[in-house]
């Protein structure tokens, strides 16, 4: 249990601990802000690539050797991370990092639920849970903490000691060989890949290119629908495919995959907004708006143990619909937010949002998987984790053009607020009367309008994700109860 927990850990960690060393990766790695951004599109595109192979390494390679070949390879990138000297280097390490820790979340899952008995499936998920959902909350923090008192380089070198352990750990101690899988499915796997690389592509360079303006964001989007498009008549048509059919037939699965993809994108975009918001806004240091950070973490796992807890004693919809009230409640509050406001409404927000996400998590996906074959199980993890992901990373590139568009529309507002019209004096020469340089007091005026401009974006795009919440409890209902099949299932909260 502790082996697959620490090599869990590793990974989610580093989807967010990379985030805060960037500007110091930057002028190491001497690359301009377009490209430094591939640090991270190069992890995210290759763990969107690798999720939908781990169950069919998984029975080609055997669990034993699949789970040390990725720990493995996550640990040796890792460290090629840390010496990299050049963006080309750190970017072909963090496409091995993506492709061994994408196939670890969901292989990690399988030994959890494989090495519990029965009467201890909830609680050892519950556990496992918590290391999924706090590693992404904690990766600002601790990468903030190693930024500024060591060097950036060690965001990637902790990972190393823990890796070696693992590896030798998993070698000397799991089992498993391999099993008689089903035939690899080239075409569907290379359709699905080339949607899943454009999309990704299309979703980080547009806030760059200014969308829809620039030719190779159509190109990407074309690319991606006639890929997608294929990929769907692929598998309907096809016996043996990436992704089986039968898991699509399941009303609890493909509910709570829609519901991750929306949960998924408030968790991601809500990590990625606050901290920046926290640093250019307010004025706090890294480390300092890391912490602040870190009370969601303390509410995702008192909410993950209550809702363990709860798991078999109420109707797991019932903490689900409770902790997605809780999550919108905690985004309207954050609505209130403003550049005069101290730590308090950070923390009580943050709080809140926390335990709200605990609740759904551990509730969402016994549900999801409760009511399919063992046989699916795998699959249906890696598509359940790719989903979740996917969102993450709609939502991200969505809320950051809507926080541009928004600044630019209430710059405008108000900056018509502050004409001659309104202020005569600003066209009397007042200023320099009075012995003032004019000039620079109108700049820190526009830098004060753009300030409150920004701001007033983010409040919107915390609108947005609060509808979001809003909308998707519905499909709650959706999905059928199956308590008495809820001991029985494996839990993926990543």
């Amino acid at each position: 249990m502790t082996l697959t927990m620490a090599a869990t850990f590793i990974v989610v960690l580093d989807t967010t601990i990379a985030n805060v060393a960037l500007p110091h990766m930057q002028a190491a790695l001497s690359a301009s802000p377009d490209t430094i951004s591939w640090v991270l599109t190069s992890y995210i595109l290759a763990s969107a690539v690798a999720l939908p192979l781990t169950g069919w390494l998984s029975a080609r390679l055997g669990r034993r050797m699949l789970f040390t070949v990725a720990v493995a390879g996550f640990t040796i990138s890792s460290a090629l991370c840390g010496v990299a000297n050049s963006l080309t280097t750190m970017v072909a390490a963090r496409l091995i990092q993506g492709l061994c820790g994408a196939v670890l979340a969901p292989m990690s899952q399988a030994i959890m639920y494989d090495i519990n008995p029965p009467e201890k499936h909830v609680q050892a998920m519950t556990l496992w849970g918590l290391v999924i959902m706090v590693g992404p909350i904690l990766g600002p923090v601790v990468g903030g903490y190693l930024t500024d008192n060591f060097n950036w380089r060690w965001v990637f070198y902790i990972n190393v000691p823990i890796g070696i352990v693992t590896a030798i750990g998993g070698w000397l101690l799991l089992s498993g060989g391999k099993q008689a899988g089903r035939r690899f499915d080239l075409t569907g796997f290379v359709l699905l890949a080339t949607a899943l690389c454009s999309m990704q592509l299309l979703l980080d360079r547009g806030v760059q290119l200014d969308w829809f303006d620039a030719t190779e964001i159509w190109v990407e989007l074309g690319i991606c629908l006639m890929t997608s498009w294929m990929f769907i008549v692929h598998t309907v048509t096809t016996k043996d495919t990436v992704l089986p059919r039968a898991l699509f037939a399941d009303r609890n699965f493909v509910t709570a995959c829609v519901s991750i993809f929306v949960l998924g994108g408030i968790l991601m975009a809500g990590a990625a907004l606050v901290a920046p918001m926290l640093q250019a806004l307010l004025g706090y240091p890294v480390l300092l708006a890391g912490v602040l950070t870190a009370p969601r973490g303390v509410g995702t796992m008192a909410g993950m143990l209550l809702a363990g807890r709860l798991a078999r004693i109420i109707d797991p919809r019932v903490p689900i619909l409770t902790g997605m009230a809780l999550l919108a409640l905690s985004l309207w509050m954050m609505t209130g937010f403003d550049l005069q406001m101290d730590q308090r409404p950070i923390i009580v927000t943050g709080l809140i949002q926390g335990l709200g996400l605990g609740l759904v998590v551990l509730p969402m996906n016994l549900l999801a998987l409760s009511t399919l074959s063992s046989a699916l199980r795998t699959d249906a993890a890696s598509l359940y984790n790719l989903m979740r992901s996917i969102g993450g990373s709609v939502a991200i590139s969505l809320m950051t053009a809507l926080i541009a568009r928004n600044t630019q529309v209430s710059h405008s507002t108000l900056g018509g607020h502050l004409s001659q019209t309104r202020l005569p004096f600003l066209g009397q020469g007042i200023f320099e009367q009075l012995g003032f340089d004019g000039a620079a007091i109108t700049q820190m005026m526009n830098s004060e309008v753009t300030r409150q401009a920004v701001m007033i974006a983010y409040l919107d795009d915390y609108y947005v994700m609060m509808w979001a919440a809003i909308a998707v409890m519905p499909l709650i209902f959706v999905m059928r109860r199956s308590r008495a099949d809820l001991p029985d299932v494996v839990v993926d909260a990543h």
